[in-house]
């Protein structure tokens, strides 16, 4: 199985004083959300629930996107929704006031078919510059937008490039005994119905098969080729040796629920010892499009490194 993915790196200048939170993914993805809703959806009076064009529409693709009806791939008649195709990675800077003039980044990953709709994604952010962000609406601008290493967005001029693509089926190496993992954002895995905060190395690879499976079947027509119950039969074989994870809190406001809420999750570092290499793909491509739930807000991003042989070697 493949998953195409394209990674935008949005390199911003502040227009005016900007106030950000702690952790920035609650402000861009929720002031993203609702300027791209205006900018894509074509009766706006309508409610999305009843709207006869939700099946076409580029708002629900890209933020509520439908399983049809008979599907029964991982039981996802079950449920009402499957992963969103972009993440949004906000500034890694603990910073919260920004001066005119302060320069600053932000990545976009987008996947599958939300590749083709990268410039509504870019003129949604450009008019979230104009209209302003965070504690006393400041406002920013677009300098330009690089994707793997090549400038694609400058002065108003776009240009596309190749994607990347991660490729499930490719081998692996046997001799991975070892893989530490340095959680940076919040990372949200349910298992058995409830959020985990001492996180084994089965339930996070369950987490990545459901996760990569529904990102490739939806966004890259791609069905899986891998044994999803093998692989996790093997993962309980897979030890945490030691660990450093610690729940960490934080909230945001959530327009469209009208309520605050509560979105921790794991972060610090975490080992596992064990036969690793059957399981380094998805490790992998985890560390690309990141782990868990809310995801979109950045949440679930994570590093690996692992040995082999002789060496200690990060993926980065």
């Amino acid at each position: 199985m493949q998953i195409v993915y394209q990674k935008y790196t949005f390199h911003l200048t502040a227009i005016d004083e900007l106030y950000l939170p702690y952790y920035k993914g609650s402000t861009f993805r929720g002031g993203f959300g609702n300027a791209f809703k205006k900018i894509t959806c074509v009766l706006r009076t309508r409610e999305c629930g009843d709207c006869p064009l939700r099946r076409t529409c580029t708002y629900i693709y890209v933020f509520e996107t439908m399983p049809s009806d008979d599907l029964a791939i991982l039981n996802m008649h079950k449920y009402e929704k499957v992963p969103t195709p972009f993440v949004i990675e906000p500034p890694e800077t603990d910073r919260k006031t920004f001066n005119p003039e302060d320069n600053f980044t932000f990545n976009l990953i987008l996947i599958g078919k939300a590749i083709d709709y990268f410039p509504y994604f870019l003129l949604t952010f450009d008019h979230l510059g104009k209209i302003g962000i965070g504690k006393g609406r400041g406002k920013y601008k677009i300098l330009k937008v690089e994707s793997n290493g090549i400038t694609v967005y400058e002065d108003e001029i776009f240009i596309k490039t190749e994607p990347s693509v991660i490729d499930l089926s490719k081998g692996y190496e046997n001799s991975i005994s070892t893989v530490t993992l340095k959680i940076v954002t919040p990372l949200r895995i349910k298992f058995e119905r409830r959020l985990v905060d001492d996180l084994e190395f089965h339930v996070l690879i369950r987490n990545l098969l459901r996760r990569l499976t529904l990102l490739g079947y939806f966004h890259c027509n791609e069905s899986p080729d891998f044994n999803a119950k093998q692989l996790i039969e093997l993962a309980q074989n897979v030890r945490k040796t030691d660990s450093s994870l610690k729940w960490l809190d934080w909230e945001r406001y959530s327009t469209r629920q009208q309520e605050r809420m509560k979105l921790g999750g794991v972060v610090g570092k975490v080992k596992y010892e064990g036969d690793i290499g059957p399981f380094l793909p998805y490790l992998k491509a985890g560390e690309i499009l990141h782990a868990g739930k809310n995801t979109t807000f950045g949440l679930g991003r994570y590093e690996i490194s692992y040995i082999s042989p002789q060496n200690l070697i990060s993926s980065k």
